[in-house]
């Protein structure tokens, strides 16, 4: 079952004008919820800001879309995805002078999969690559076009994620997720730098605190697909799935290593059902 709301009322319904859906105008945040409770919410909500401030939305939306948040009738455990779009427009590009955002939020029924926290994933490098983009760079735009063309490569069930490589060649992050690995001969954490393309996820940035509280060094770089072939505790991760191993990577198979047990236990304990 899932239930959406617009501008603060309950309906399915947007105006076919919307910039949203003629032009992918617009950002989203997707958040866990669990017994009842938003996960990591004031990080989305910071996320959120910081995109439409980027896009040049008024200040006041993600203000709006917080008090929407607030009046949702949450239980148990699910998910909440935020859209915010630019709202309706006239017939081009150029956006409306005056904007009337368009806030979109639905609530599902969520479950976890515990089997793949425990036993990993299987992952492919994409052939598609992300183009270069440094202005629209770490946001959670509305286009996602590009994981779409590169989630579209494989129909295997038994492949959960896809390596998504940038113009250049450099690992930049999967199509639904961001990636970290432990290079043993520097004796550091790595994760690749999204100055260029890629999400700035709420869950990689929350992971990145995390380690440097643990005293365990992590570098954002640019790093070719090689450098995955020589490392190990490789993990994806995201606000929904949390963190998952990757135990196969083409034909390089990963043992779960205990970075990736020692962060899924601090996650574990951090669950916000207060």
């Amino acid at each position: 079952m899932q239930a959406t709301w617009v501008n603060g009322t309950a309906t399915d319904q947007i105006n076919i004008a919307d910039r949203g859906l003629g032009y992918g105008d617009g950002v989203f945040e997707t958040i866990a919820v669990i017994g009842g409770y938003p996960q990591r919410l004031p990080q989305h909500l910071s996320r959120l800001a910081y995109g439409l401030a980027r896009l040049g939305f008024p200040d006041q939306v993600a203000s709006q879309v917080e008090l929407d948040l607030a009046q949702l009738p949450l239980c148990g455990d699910q998910t909440v995805k935020v859209i915010v779009t630019r709202g309706k427009g006239l017939r081009g590009y150029a956006p409306p002078q005056t904007v009337s955002a368009t806030r979109i939020i639905t609530v599902a029924e969520r479950a976890l999969n515990t089997e793949k926290m425990e036993k990993g994933v299987v992952a492919r490098v994409c052939d598609y690559r992300l183009p270069l983009n440094p202005a629209l760079a770490q946001l959670k735009h509305l286009n996602r076009l590009d994981q779409v063309m590169a989630r579209a490569e494989w129909q295997d069930p038994n492949i959960s994620e896809g390596v998504m490589l940038d113009a250049e060649g450099f690992v930049v992050e999967g199509t639904m997720s961001n990636l970290f690995w432990y290079d043993p001969e520097k004796g550091e954490v790595q994760t690749p730098l999204l100055d260029r393309c890629g999400v700035k996820g709420v869950m990689r940035d929350h992971l990145i605190g995390v380690l440097k509280r643990e005293n365990i060094s992590v570098v954002e770089g640019r790093f070719l697909p090689s450098v995955l072939m020589q490392a190990n505790d490789l993990f994806m991760c995201n606000s929904l799935i949390g963190l998952w191993p990757i135990v196969t990577l083409d034909n390089k198979h990963y043992d779960v290593g205990p970075i990736t047990r020692l962060l899924q236990s601090i996650l574990q304990r951090e669950i916000d059902c207060e």
